[in-house]
């Protein structure tokens, strides 16, 4: 009897410990973790319901009740950036310290492939003539920099326990080999812009197309599905395991590059980004959030299935829809026409120029500075005689061939629609197009094929967006 009471208390103690939980954090709260600066900083996590936690960050001190189902979360109060490493300590039932944490930008980027094209695959690639002394290639051999911190994650890391864990590193070593090359270009060029600390969250999935990164519920805020009779496949399945988990920690913004999955879709992806964009801001509780995305690459998608034979105007079709997304309140484009050394490379290098365009998007945009983000973008023709006169926005400091040659791939075409070769002039920052084929022209086309790679550029060095004159499409945002 004496032993049987024994065991019974041994065992009441055991129940009693395993209805006891420790403190929980998700995974992206960590040490050398980038805090947002200058937004309040949700922590959070689980415990035992009804538990007292309390998260003592610098001078700060905030407690919380863990609610019926576990679920705790407290707001840390605004702070300016810092590269000074703080600790943050995190007490229940049990102790978390975590160490090594900076105050800076942090930005979420994500999509597929080409976001997710590594650093180690950057290191292989072919030095441009013209960087060999300097090149981005060699970025691994460089010392590291601290203040860079990265956090990489798939679709098993964030919610699943053991060895193979999503974490904050500094960017360096193994960590950096493994991460998104345009993400860590993008860190580099802010940390050198902005002189702060620069956190990056890459959740990019190769082959993704956009629906697998869309919550369900968001087509239902965009009313063109419903209008049009269109029901997109909801299939959240990498939102819910690569981007919810992340929320709400406080970040600047996102970073997207995909389209090679949906190229194919016409007007439809610009509302599927409408939708997508719309959840994640809403999920992170802030419909002002910025979202910047990359034009995908010239490619020969129409040699890739000689069963399905995907027209050469495919892709171009896909630009403009792309484009048309910039009718979404707080986006921005890069192009990218220029960025492929080889059209028959679904993933090309030139990482590193991805990542500084985008950063110069975020800098003049989100932080204020006086920088020309774009490339030239289409904005009216004018008939005059057998010519049409082109006027661009987002012209800089004026419009250039950016190899002194006459300006390629415009093509001009009259009442008959039949689309001709056309010659091109800079004319008073405009363009004047004619062909001697063409005596009463009605439209013109820019770049209207998928292996276009245009000369016209601004002075700034960035590439025009590609653009039709003739029954462009249209995108109406809710």
């Amino acid at each position: 009897m004496k032993h049987y009471k024994i065991y019974l208390l041994a065992l009441f103690c055991t129940l009693q410990l395993s209805l006891h939980a420790e403190v929980i954090l998700p995974r992206v709260i960590g040490s050398d973790m980038v805090l947002q600066r200058s937004k309040p900083l949700p922590i959070w996590g689980t415990a035992t319901a009804g538990e007292q936690v309390s998260v003592r960050f610098g001078k700060q001190t905030k407690t919380a009740t863990a609610d019926a189902s576990g679920n705790w979360k407290v707001i840390l109060d605004p702070l300016t950036a810092s590269d000074k490493p703080e600790v943050m300590v995190i007490n229940g039932t049990n102790s978390i310290v975590l160490k090594n944490i900076l105050i800076g930008e942090v930005w979420l980027c994500s999509g597929q492939s080409n976001m997710a094209y590594e650093m180690r695959k950057n290191s292989k690639v072919r030095k441009p003539d013209s960087l060999d002394k300097n090149s981005p290639v060699d970025e691994l051999d460089r010392p590291a920099n601290p203040n860079i911190r990265i956090f990489w994650t798939d679709h098993k890391n964030l919610r699943t326990t053991g060895n193979y864990l999503a974490k904050w590193n500094i960017a360096q070593d193994s960590a950096l080999r493994s991460f998104s090359a345009a993400g860590y270009f993008f860190a580099k060029k802010l940390n050198e812009e902005l002189h702060v600390p620069i956190g990056v969250i890459c959740s990019a999935k190769s082959g993704s197309a956009i629906e697998p990164w869309t919550p369900e519920d968001a087509y239902a805020s965009v009313s063109y599905f419903k209008r049009e009779g269109i029901s997109p496949k909801k299939d959240g399945k990498f939102y819910h395991t690569m981007i919810e988990p992340l929320a709400p920690f406080a970040i600047s913004g996102f970073l997207w590059y995909q389209g090679e999955a949906n190229m194919q879709e016409g007007i439809s992806y610009a509302y599927k980004m409408e939708a997508m964009i719309n959840g994640w801001r809403n999920l992170w509780a802030d419909t002002k959030l910025p979202f910047y995305y990359v034009q995908i690459v010239p490619f020969t998608y129409s040699t890739l299935d000689p069963k399905t034979k995907i027209p050469t105007d495919k892709l171009p079709e896909f630009w403009e829809v792309q484009a048309l997304a910039l009718n979404i309140p707080n986006t921005a484009m890069i192009e990218t026409t220029d960025l492929n050394d080889n059209v028959k490379n679904l993933h090309p290098s030139f990482k590193w120029e991805i990542g500084k365009r985008l950063a110069v998007v975020a800098l003049a945009k989100t932080y204020g500075k006086k920088l020309q983000y774009s490339g030239p973008m289409y904005k009216q023709m004018k008939v005059t005689g057998n010519k049409i006169e082109l006027e661009f926005t987002e012209t800089g400091n004026g419009l250039i061939s950016n190899n002194g040659k006459p300006l390629d791939w415009f093509t001009i075409a009259g009442a008959d629609g039949k689309f001709v070769q056309a010659n091109a002039q800079i004319v008073n920052n405009k363009v004047v197009v004619s062909s001697s084929e063409v005596s009463a022209p009605t439209a013109v086309r820019f770049g209207w094929d998928e292996t276009a790679q245009p000369n016209l550029f601004n002075k700034e060095g960035l590439p025009a967006a590609p653009f039709r004159t003739d029954n462009p499409l249209k995108f109406i945002p809710n």
